[in-house]
């Protein structure tokens, strides 16, 4: 039997500087915008930089905490990948499945499985849901055309890609996330499986950075453990109280993470601290660990 899993509450603070955390494909790749202005970074945006990590067994980071959580290689493949042979999963059964990918444990899938000679749809909903991610105040979005000395097409003397560099000046993004631990009676997650998700998240943007995502990082990856698995304080309250305020209210964007009240939001979770005494475990920043 698994090792009993608390419902866990989540809230990312995502700081994005001159870069475009999560392109819209149906808007030229700008970077997602509501609107009411604010910015947006998909869920699964977010879960597919987790998944990559997962996968990439000879990396560094897959490496020491494999090695400190004692993983191994087997039950820890990622069925969202491009090296996975679809017609060799539709064979799994369903525990065949749920014991050989990660992803499908934490974040369930939607797969049309062969089982018994009948065809059916695992359909199961995943442990970990994360919310989208908005950013707290309205962005501004910056364009530019770029050049490169080497040319795409053969006649040109140089290249061009007018507009190319779409980015957000600045934005701060809250996404939440939860831990659902009754879904984790049908998906077979184990605390393990949790705990290797916790480790991972500081990590997501710099081991998955690149020329348009330069400087998003992760501000704070704050998390708290309920006491049983149903979840013993409220959600709301907790990721109400893990959100910062602008220092200045007359501006409609915010230049820069120091726009907001750092000192505020220090005394907010110390006092949330106080009321998840006997209920919840203390608020843990992920990013401590770094």
């Amino acid at each position: 039997m698994n090792e009993m899993i608390n419902r866990g509450t989540g809230l990312l603070l995502i700081d994005v500087t001159n870069s475009n955390p999560n392109g819209d494909p149906d808007r030229d790749s700008d970077p997602r915008i509501r609107q009411d202005k604010r910015g947006e970074i998909s869920p699964v945006s977010f879960k597919r930089k987790l998944r990559d990590l997962v996968d990439d067994k000879e990396s560094w980071l897959w490496k020491e905490v494999a090695e400190e959580l004692g993983l191994d290689q087997e039950g820890y493949e990622i069925l969202e990948s491009k090296r996975t042979q679809r017609e060799e999963v539709r064979k799994l059964t369903s525990d065949q499945l749920l014991a050989k990918y990660w992803d499908v444990r934490v974040f369930g899938t939607t797969f049309l499985e062969g089982e018994k000679k009948e065809s059916k749809t695992f359909i199961a909903t995943g442990v970990v849901q994360f919310g989208l991610g908005v950013s707290l105040d309205p962005i501004r979005v910056e364009r530019m055309t770029t050049t490169k000395v080497m040319p795409v097409e053969d006649d040109k003397s140089k290249g061009m890609a007018p507009l190319a560099y779409r980015i957000v000046s600045y934005g701060l993004y809250a996404m939440p996330f939860f831990i659902n631990a009754t879904a984790a009676q049908k998906t077979h997650c184990t605390a393990k499986d949790i705990e290797l998700l916790l480790r991972l998240i500081p990590h997501v943007y710099k081991e998955t950075a690149s020329y348009i995502r330069s400087q998003v990082d992760l501000r704070h990856a704050f998390y708290v453990e309920h006491q049983r698995p149903r979840g013993t304080f409220n959600d709301f309250k907790i990721i109400e109280m893990l959100t910062p305020h602008k220092k200045n209210t007359t501006s409609e964007i915010a230049l820069s993470w120091h726009d907001y009240d750092s000192e505020a939001l220090a005394a907010s979770v110390a006092e949330l601290n106080q009321l998840l005494v006997g209920k919840a475990a203390p608020v843990r920043d992920l990013m401590d660990c770094l």
